[in-house]
């Protein structure tokens, strides 16, 4: 089950910790004799959007099968003479045409025999399964240890079989018998390969998420210059990466809420008793942050924006209230969509609404628009996130307008998917806008993005 779990976050479905122990109760009261209930048990407690059931659906199989498929033994049921007649064909091809090893296939496909473990293995290491670790890569697997197992010319070697014993004699409704129950064997160790494929690929994908470090080539793509096919690549892992973000913010919130030691507290409140601590003080920080979003989605800009309203939005029940803003040369509040719709969705119609030009960024614009509409969303516990390249068109960057944002938040953070050397260059502003920002962080790529949106749910 704890497998089953980390397969389903690496998959990007969102499980947090009290969801899995919830299953764990759930399991416990329903019992998993019947697979049905336990299933249903799994799913209710851990699938909460309806995207995510397809892939509950492909990974709980893999996890909880129900063993080797079904299979007929023809031999058996034959008896007597057929039986017989049967063996001693199997033992003419061995001397005539084939290898043991096939005559010993064929027999095992008539008597319905699955594959061992040690026989899976051996296919999967002729495959190269052991390095398989996508859902996408199953089909190109199957056909591979299918071909390594030799089904097609085992088929070959069975039409031969049956001519042999038509030959030989052999009642037509008896061939026909063994031809259907070869079928049926043979689907049955087509599926049994599967089933071996979809676990490996799924056990694997748990060591990755488990072991690996997120950063990894597709994380460091830079968003400038990005082509829809690495873009594509990009939405995949944010995704994942969201559900990563969240456990680690959650884990802090409950860390954070039971407080760490407050040693001025502690000397104060130990005072009557001349300093010797006896009644320990302990700082306590469990409000969820509030954030308001400024997005610049002009062409420059476009890419980061997107993956950073996604992973916001994707951790959503992190953050006591997210409200967001885009502009280009105007501020437009978008909070309506993302409440409305999936992350995902949204991002897309926000894109799709505010289509960029070129050389008509106006942040120092937008900023005005913000202060003269919409101070009233700002207040003390407000982080307020500003992405953005810091380009104006040599317009007016208002930097009054960002002091009065400052003097009323809690911090202003500034991300920026320009590298530093850039900053002031032509019509950017961001040494003017750098001083007014408590923490400012390079955003280049989805890894220094992660980075920094990791920062926001910091407890401490």
């Amino acid at each position: 089950m704890v497998e089953f779990v980390q397969a389903l976050r690496a998959s990007g479905v969102r499980v947090s910790l009290a969801e899995s122990e919830d299953s764990f109760r759930a399991s416990s009261i329903l019992g998993v004799s019947d697979r049905d209930r336990f299933r249903s048990g799994l799913r209710l407690t851990l699938v909460k959007e309806k995207r995510d059931h397809e892939t509950f659906d492909r990974l709980f199989p893999l996890f909880f099968g129900i063993g080797a498929p079904p299979t007929l033994d023809a031999i058996d049921e034959m008896g007597g003479e057929d039986a017989q007649r049967l063996m001693d064909a199997l033992a003419e091809m061995t001397e005539n045409m084939s290898p043991e090893d096939l005559r010993r296939l064929l027999e095992n496909l008539l008597r319905g025999r699955p594959l061992s473990q040690d026989e899976l293995d051996l296919l999967g290491e002729q495959a190269g399964l052991p390095m398989a670790s996508r859902p996408g890569e199953a089909s190109w697997m199957e056909r591979r240890m299918r071909r390594a197992l030799g089904l097609e010319k085992l088929m070959e070697a069975l039409m031969e079989l049956l001519e042999e014993l038509a030959a030989s004699g052999m009642a037509d409704e008896l061939l026909d018998r063994l031809a259907e129950t070869a079928g049926i064997n043979r689907e049955a160790l087509e599926a049994q390969i599967r089933s071996e494929i979809g676990k490996a690929i799924a056990r694997r994908m748990r060591e990755d998420y488990e072991y690996q470090d997120p950063i990894d080539d597709v994380m460091e793509l830079p968003f400038r210059g990005l082509d829809e096919r690495e873009a594509d690549r990009l939405r995949d892992e944010v995704r994942r990466l969201a559900s990563r973000l969240r456990s680690r913010a959650a884990l802090r919130h409950r860390r954070a809420r039971k407080g760490r030691i407050d040693m001025r507290g502690t000397m104060r409140a130990n005072m009557r008793y001349g300093g010797v601590p006896l009644v320990l003080k302990k700082k306590r920080r469990v409000i969820k942050p509030k954030l308001l979003l400024i997005c610049d989605v002009s062409t420059s800009v476009r890419h980061c924006a997107e993956f950073m309203l996604t992973l916001i939005y994707e951790l959503q029940d992190q953050v006591a209230r997210a409200r967001s803003f885009a502009f280009i040369d105007r501020l437009v509040d978008i909070s309506l969509w993302f409440d409305e719709h999936p992350p995902r969705k949204a991002v897309e119609m926000v894109l799709e609404e505010l289509r960029s030009g070129h050389y008509n960024t106006d942040l120092g614009a937008s900023l005005a628009m913000l202060c003269r509409d919409q101070m009233s969303h700002i207040d003390a516990r407000t982080t307020v996130i500003v992405l953005g390249d810091g380009r104006n068109n040599y317009n007016d960057p208002r930097l009054d307008c960002l002091e009065a944002v400052k003097a009323r938040c809690r911090r202003i953070v500034w991300m920026n998917p320009e590298a530093p050397y850039l900053w002031g260059s032509g019509d950017s502003d961001m040494p003017a806008y750098h001083p007014l920002a408590d923490a400012v962080h390079e955003v280049g790529n989805l890894a220094q993005l992660a980075k920094a949106v990791d920062t926001l749910f910091d407890y401490r």
